[in-house]
């Protein structure tokens, strides 16, 4: 039996947190889908589109090194439903801080109830990552700073190309 892990953020961008926990979660699934989840109360940077290409470009060094099949999938409903339909028995989640921890222990409580056959397993943040948010990393790249330290080279060229067309 494949053994499937399901990833879910908004991935807007990818940063550097987000493949750090891809990267671990990947060495203990047969296979990894990461669920780019859609709220309809936010206004993403990035198309669906955009964060798939991202997340293809991001993550096929790492399905290839550590021979996990790596795929995305969107979704705009619960967590554990969309985990349950791509077949995954856990749910990994990254935890930055104790803030994390008390948001995510509900959560997984809460899947628990809906799902006692997924599992919801912590991945604390590595030290090098811990202070990178998706938001924060936006907001400087709207501001223009310099993202280079949260993200790869190629998400730092396309967050740059995205805020030029969102300024014109």
């Amino acid at each position: 039996m494949k053994r499937i892990g399901f990833y879910s953020g908004s991935f807007d961008p990818v940063t550097l947190g987000h493949m750090d926990v891809i990267a671990r979660s990947a060495r203990l699934v047969d296979v990894l889908v990461i669920g780019i989840g859609i709220h309809p109360g936010k206004a993403p940077l990035f198309s669906v589109q955009e964060k798939i290409a991202m997340l293809a470009q991001e993550t096929a060094a790492l399905a290839k090194r550590t021979g996990c099949r790596i795929s995305t999938s969107e979704f705009d409903g619960l967590t554990v439903d969309a985990a349950r339909s791509c077949g995954a028995q856990v749910i990994f989640r990254g935890l930055r801080d104790g803030t994390d921890l008390d948001y995510e222990m509900q959560m997984a409580g809460m899947n628990g109830a809906m799902a006692a056959d997924i599992e919801t397993v912590f991945l604390p943040a590595s030290p090098g990552v811990r202070h990178i948010t998706g938001t924060l990393v936006r907001q400087i790249g709207l501001m223009g700073g310099d993202v280079s330290s949260f993200v790869s080279k190629d998400v730092a060229k396309a967050l740059k190309a995205k805020v030029k067309l969102v300024k014109k």
